[in-house]
Formats: C-alpha cells, structure tokens, sequence
C-alpha cells in the first residue's frame, strides 16, 4: 500500500506561511527574472490566470480582486520542503521523495485506519510547517496518483484524503479519467494510446500487456498493469545517480561584455561542482553553451556550445571552472548580446571509480584537492549564502537574476528572519 502527499499549491503556500494576510487572496509566483507564471493559489486559478504565460500579458488583462505577485524564492521552497518531508517521514518505514513538494509512503504493514492516519498526516504537517497537503492510498504508484489528484479537487469525502479501496466503483472512476491524465502519459506516448483506441485509464487498465509493450514499450505496459492494480513501480530508497548535470540561467538583461559571460560561465560550473560532490560523482567534460534572444525578430540568432574532455575525471570546481572558460573562449562571439548561458557535465561516473590513465600517474595531491573542495562546500553552506567564490565569478553581475518581487529568506538568512515586535 502507497500513500502519496502532495503539497496544494506548494510555492504559493510557502509565500503564505509568513503572511497570514495573503489567506483568500489571489497568489501567483513567477519564474526566473519575474518571467512567466509558475505557480498559482487556486484563488489565482479561479480568475483564470493560466500556468506558463509571461506575467506582462496576464497582468493587462486582469480584473477583480487585486493579486500578490512573488519572484521565486527557491531557498524558502526548499527550506520548507525538507521540513514537510521530515514530518511525513514518521508516519511510515519508507518515504521517496518525488520532487520537491511530493513524496511517496511504502504503508505495507502499517496498521490502522488508513483515511484516519492520511488526515493526521495533513493535520500535522499544516499544524508544524503551515503547508497545506493532500494524500492519497492505493495499492499502487500509479492509482495513488489518481487517488491524491482526485482529493485535491474535493472529489473525497475525507477532505484532504482518498483511499483507493474505499471507492464505490473504482472502475467508474477510471473510465472517467483520460489517459492523458494519467501519472507518466503525456505528449507523444499519450498520442500512441489514442491511436491503440485506448480513450480512458480504464480502458488502459484493460489492454493485453502485450499490445501495451509493442506500442510504448515497458513504461506503458507498466503504466496499464499498475491502472489494474498490480504494482510495478516500487519505491526508490536512494535516488538513481544522475548521468549528467546541468546548471543554465537566463540573464535579467541582454548582456554583450566578455567579461559578464565570463562570470555567469564560471559561476554556473562551480556550482555544477557542488552538485557533482553531492552526488558524489566525477566528470568527464564540460560543455559551455550561449545563446541569444530566440524570440528577438530584429538582432541575429546564435546558439554555440563547445565540450571540452578533461585528462581526468574530477569533482574539482576550479579544473571545472577553467574547463568552462576554455569552452566559452571558443563560442563567444564580440558584438552579440546574449540572454543565456550554461555549463553542462555529460558522462558522469562515481567518484572512485574513474579509469585511470596509462601514462598518467594521478597528481600527487589529490587529498589535498579533496580536503580544499570539503572546506569549500563547509563554507558555502553556511547562512552566509556562497561565503567563497572563484575570482572569475567576480568579473560582472549583469547576468544576476531579475527578482524584483522576492519575498525575505525566512528560513535561511539571519538578516531576514522574521521579527515580532511587542508592544
């Protein structure tokens, strides 16, 4: 037995906690430098401000009440979401994190009332972290995804909570469901099951494995026999290691100077250096990419990136660092103004498991490169948010993020933290 808890709403609900105020109004968040829309309140939803759309063209249509606009503020998501995964993690042996505000329960065994246990679930985690959640029970990944989908639309007569086998006719619902609704069907595998005459999850849940296998493969006969309530998806303990990682921004403003790429570039290679060291990982290459302004009718388009292969694979953010700016020194081209730029590390392997080098003997002060990287990533965690940076990510600043509408660090940040004033 699954459970799936689903934070409502996530990044709004995070602007929320701070600010009681911001209860029955309209919420939206935006992305990178106050672009589009990414997250809305479902007061937000009801006035019909549509996900994706650029916030300049959303805000000269609107009308009624007024709406609290936020640029994202990813520490405070994040923050927030290893609290709600702390909480939730008591209430079962087992827990994946899914994203950042979902996760899955492996519940077998767990004794009791399922509905009653999902509504301390949502009651506690309200109670300590102020993020609403839904929960969802089903014998499988798949249908505890329906499940949790149809709670957060009030389909459920638990509130907040739907046990799959506490359904009168769980056919009924499954033949009411569109495939394309169902976890993991979208795009063309979704087209692939329309072709089949496949026009419902139940009729999905219904199919010859078989067929399912031939038309999408694996992932799609999974998808149906987990429709039918075999579970074929088990929970992932540890997540699957990455086998590249990618750091990209877009910059707040078209930028034209080299020595601006230069510290957006160095920038984003020390920080895929931090992940890889997370992740405990290795890199072979690095490949740096820039890019101007695709929708820009009137300037010239240009997208270029080169790979440079390393002697060694290495978790070291200043060989990244230096690699990156190789790479750049190839794509960049003087009198061009660019709107984005990353660093990407393909090819990734476990650290201590690298091939050497025949008529390489590995450099002597590897544990000495280690123990640096260590003090790097000690200091950098420190609330004093990348305490130490390379000399290169010192270059320019016109790349930096717009976020004019950033609500305080709360969470992480001594200088913000919120004060209560008695009187």
């Amino acid at each position: 037995m699954f459970a799936l808890v689903d934070c409502n709403n996530f990044y709004a609900s995070c602007e929320r906690v701070f600010r009681p105020a911001l209860e029955g109004r309209p919420v939206v968040v935006l992305s990178n430098n106050d672009g589009c829309v990414v997250a809305r309140s479902a007061e937000a939803k009801a006035l019909g401000i549509p996900m994706g759309k650029p916030w300049f063209q959303v805000e000269r249509g609107l009308r009624g009440p007024p709406v609290a606009v936020f640029s994202s503020n990813y520490a405070l998501y994040g923050d927030l979401s290893r609290r709600v995964m702390q909480v939730l993690a008591d209430f079962g042996p087992r827990l994946e994190i899914y994203s950042i505000d979902e996760c899955f329960l492996d519940l077998s065994g767990v004794p009791g009332d399922r509905t009653a246990l999902g509504l301390e679930m949502a009651r506690r985690v309200k109670r300590w972290t102020g993020i609403p959640v839904s929960v969802g029970f089903a014998p499988t990944k798949t249908l505890a995804k329906v499940a949790n989908h149809m709670a957060k639309r009030g389909q459920s007569p638990a509130g907040p909570v739907l046990d799959w086998a506490r359904l009168p006719d769980p056919r009924a619902t499954l033949a009411a469901l569109a495939p394309e609704d169902v976890w993991g069907i979208a795009g063309r595998l979704g087209e692939r099951v329309r072709r089949l005459g496949l026009a419902s999850a139940l009729a999905l849940a219904e199919a010859d494995p078989r067929v399912l296998r031939q038309a999408g493969g694996v992932v799609l006969e999974r998808l149906g026999r987990e429709l039918g309530g075999t579970a074929c998806l088990a929970l992932e303990d540890v997540p699957p290691p990455r086998k590249q990682i990618m750091v990209s921004r877009t910059f707040g403003e078209r930028i034209g100077r080299a020595e601006d790429v230069q510290a957006a570039v160095a920038a984003f290679a020390a920080r895929a250096g931090e992940k890889l060291r997370c992740q405990r990982r290795r890199a072979r290459a690095v490949t740096t990419f820039l890019q101007t302004d695709p929708f820009d009718r009137e300037g010239p388009r240009y997208f270029n990136g080169a790979t440079i292969v390393l002697e060694r694979a290495t978790c070291d953010s200043g060989q990244l660092v230096r690699a990156a700016q190789q790479g750049l020194a190839h794509v960049f081209r003087p009198g061009l103004a660019y709107r984005k730029a990353g660093v990407l590390l393909p090819d990734l392997e476990s650290a201590g498991a690298e091939q050497g080098l025949l008529f390489s003997a590995a450099p002597a002060d590897d544990a000495r490169t280690a123990r640096l990287m260590e003090c790097l990533d000690r200091l950098n965690r420190a609330p004093a948010h990348r305490a130490v940076r390379y000399a290169s990510e010192l270059c320019g600043d016109a790349w930096r993020m717009r976020q004019r509408r950033k609500s305080p660090a709360y969470l992480t940040d001594w200088a913000e933290l919120p004060v209560a004033w008695a009187h």
